[in-house]
């Protein structure tokens, strides 16, 4: 692959306005991971803040990381490991307190689930906190009730033309010692000096020995163009501000759009296409078959990994509403079988031996399934595949191995 990191900023890139990410969206990063391009959520949130989106999108499965507070750290979400880090001075917080409070700014900081402020009862604040679903915690002495190093520390003021004078004057008075910058009109953050997402970037591109040639950055803030001009490829959203766009190498389409699944299938996904698997065709053709009788269709195909969906209803379903276990098993046989055949020369067939399956838990009328079909052996007359069974919440539902016969045509 050309390219084998993806960076995307999180709100406003890779969620819509109603804070979710596409099925369209999800389904071109999953590919994508499957294809080997490793993913990062880069983020002005809190590390606890991004760690759903990283769960739904599978990073942990295929080596992807978080970048959060704006770059302050970088976790390997495999393992929660950080591996890059920088705080900021706790002798700094009562200078930063005694500035908010002559202000009248509010002010606040994150702990781990915690979010922790002078003003509990700001909007502003409030809807942080529901955002990275952090508890709040009032502290009226607050530079006195932080006894640890924060990543970052954030004023809050509607008074927007306050805001300004105080980055100003900080910008010439914490040169060296801090950065500030607003990431919203309400918003003035303190970071430590030299920290965005570039530069944080650079770091992990260095672990890595991975060359900025080999990046994709997709955002659509005034906080992402020094990681757009570092990618290899930058990419700006539709929505951006022109200001933003004239960095990027490219524009695609905004948030509510599908953006972020319109770049990537027209930078990687388009690298493969002459050799998908015309899955289109295939469902087609099985629409009389027991696939289409069951609504069974294949949304992805490769030689190492099989997917497909189906739904719960009249079809599939047990008289008292939850998914029937045959119909699973046959899921996951239509797409073992798929998985062997893609992997079989063109003087060979397959025939299936063995299915199991342990049923874990249940899916109710009206869901749709997803099985998603791994190899875990390739041999000369046989192949192995397990095949795990989800919600369309991600809940898994059953782990089914099946073992197919690989036969040589007579």
């Amino acid at each position: 692959m050309k390219y084998k990191l993806l960076v995307l900023d999180v709100d406003g890139t890779l969620l819509n306005e109603t804070k979710e990410v596409s099925k369209r969206t999800l389904a071109a990063l999953l590919k994508v991971q499957q294809m080997g391009v490793r993913i990062v959520l880069a983020s002005g949130r809190p590390t606890y803040g991004v760690m759903p989106l990283a769960k739904s999108l599978e990073l942990g499965n295929y080596g992807g990381y978080i970048l959060s507070y704006n770059g302050c750290q970088i976790i390997d979400a495999q393992n929660g490991k950080i591996l890059f880090e920088r705080r900021i001075n706790p002798e700094m917080l009562p200078y930063l307190e005694k500035k908010a409070h002559k202000n009248g700014f509010a002010l606040f900081t994150y702990h781990d689930d915690t979010l922790i402020t002078n003003a509990p009862e700001n909007e502003h604040i409030q809807s942080e906190a529901r955002l990275n679903n952090l508890r709040v915690i009032k502290e009226e002495e607050f530079s006195t009730a932080i006894d640890f190093a924060p990543c970052k520390c954030m004023l809050v003021s509607d008074d927007e033309e306050s805001l300004v004078s105080l980055e100003d004057h900080w910008k010439r008075r914490l040169n060296g010692a801090l950065d500030v910058f607003r990431s919203e009109p309400y918003f003035l953050e303190v970071v430590p000096c030299s920290i965005d997402k570039a530069n944080t970037l650079g770091a992990l591109l260095e672990q890595l020995k991975m060359k900025r040639e080999e990046v994709i950055a997709i955002g659509d803030g005034v906080c992402d163009v020094t990681m757009i001009q570092l990618a290899g490829l930058g990419i700006a959203m539709g929505h951006s501000q022109d200001s933003v766009k004239a960095c990027a190498d490219y524009v695609t389409a905004s948030n509510e759009e599908d953006g972020v699944a319109i770049a990537v299938e027209k930078v990687i996904l388009e690298e493969i296409r002459a050799t998908e698997i015309p899955l289109d065709e295939l469902n087609a053709q099985a629409r009389h078959a027991l696939m289409g009788n069951l609504g069974i269709q294949y949304t992805y195909a490769a030689e190492d990994r099989v997917e497909a969906t189906m739904p719960v209803d009249h079809r599939t379903r047990q008289p008292f509403g939850i998914l029937h276990g045959g119909a699973t098993l046959a899921l996951a046989e239509t797409v073992a079988g798929l998985g062997s055949m893609i992997l079989c020369q063109p003087d060979e067939i397959v025939v299936g031996m063995q299915v199991s399956g342990n049923h874990i838990s249940s899916a109710h009328e009206g869901d749709t399934v997803r099985a998603v079909g791994t190899i875990v052996h390739k041999g000369r007359s046989s192949h192995v595949w397990n095949v795990d069974v989800f919600t369309s919440t991600n809940k898994l539902v059953s782990s089914v191995r099946v073992v197919n016969s690989v036969m040589k045509k007579r």
